[in-house]
């Protein structure tokens, strides 16, 4: 898997989908991506959920991949295949929001359409408040924003207790999660067992780091943002809250608001958001063309 450094430090893993090497998957077969995207077309970035990984989003950049999109996954600092310091103090929504430029930096992506789920949503966020010319679009699928913070601490305090409190245990369980041979499991029980598998000790500075840190950009902050938006919500999830995704909706100049029938659905059952998301990336890089072929006549 491919790596860059951050600051001269850390290394942070990524995988591209969608032309050049992409062509070929992680598993070293040809998959969907073969024939896509030209290698510098279209860039998506997909950012993944709290202390899951970049897997959790290999399915959803085949298929835009192969609908014509650069798509580039990414393991955050903490998470995944990247390093995991026990440092509390590297973690923040900012910090994982300038990984993001970081990685556009290293593969010399001027602009991009970055698309998060929860933790991932938030950090498009950071990136529309310190570098919005970096963003062409994003799409925030469950932000975690003021609704959410009551549920939130509630669901991960005793996750942080656990890991903190309880790493010689969760050791134990660690190695019980690792004897578990993948292929007993579908692939999204691959990716949540994933949580298990790894160091329980890098788990418990990142969620203390970002209990230490703000969650989002200021309410305030976010009804200033131009950056063109597709929000995705669903009902029935205290932590993800669909109030959030339709406030925060209201309060972006440039976004609409696409409701998912479940928390899983885009996993699960994907055809219907995989085709709102894919038409909503035509529309964002559509304007774009629109708008050079203007300056161009003028």
């Amino acid at each position: 898997m491919p790596t860059f450094e951050f600051r001269g430090r850390h290394k942070i893993a990524y995988t591209e989908f969608g032309g050049g090497p992409a062509e070929i998957t992680t598993g070293g077969r040809r998959g969907k991506t073969a024939r896509s995207a030209k290698a510098n077309h279209r860039p998506v970035i997909l950012v993944h959920g709290l202390l899951l990984s970049q897997t959790m989003d290999y399915p959803l950049a085949e298929e835009l991949a192969a609908l014509g999109n650069r798509v580039v996954t990414v393991d955050l600092l903490g998470h995944g295949q990247s390093d995991r310091p026990r440092d509390m103090w590297l973690y923040s929504m900012k910090a994982f929001a300038r990984q993001i430029v970081a990685l556009m930096d290293h593969l010399e992506i001027e602009e991009a359409v970055v698309m998060g789920t929860s933790l991932g949503a938030n950090t498009a966020l950071e990136i529309a408040s310190f570098a919005p010319e970096r963003l062409r679009a994003m799409i925030v699928e469950m932000p975690v924003l003021d609704n959410a913070l009551l549920w939130s601490a509630l669901a991960f305090t005793p996750v942080l207790l656990a890991l903190t409190f309880g790493e010689p245990l969760m050791k134990v369980v660690q190695r019980g999660a690792k004897a578990v041979p993948k292929r007993l499991l579908p692939y999204y029980g691959n990716v949540l067992l994933d949580l298990v598998r790894q160091d329980p000790g890098p788990g418990a500075a990142v969620l203390q780091g970002l209990f230490f840190g703000r969650i989002a950009p200021h309410r305030s902050e976010r009804r200033t943002f131009e950056t063109k938006a597709l929000v995705i919500g669903h009902r029935r999830d205290p932590v993800h809250p669909f109030s959030d995704a339709g406030m925060l909706s209201e309060e972006l100049r440039n976004a609409r608001l696409l409701e998912a029938d479940s928390l899983v659905e885009l996993r699960l059952k994907p055809e219907r958001l995989t085709s709102e998301i894919a038409s909503f990336l035509d529309e964002v890089w559509s304007e774009r063309r629109r708008r050079a072929s203007r300056t161009a006549r003028s």
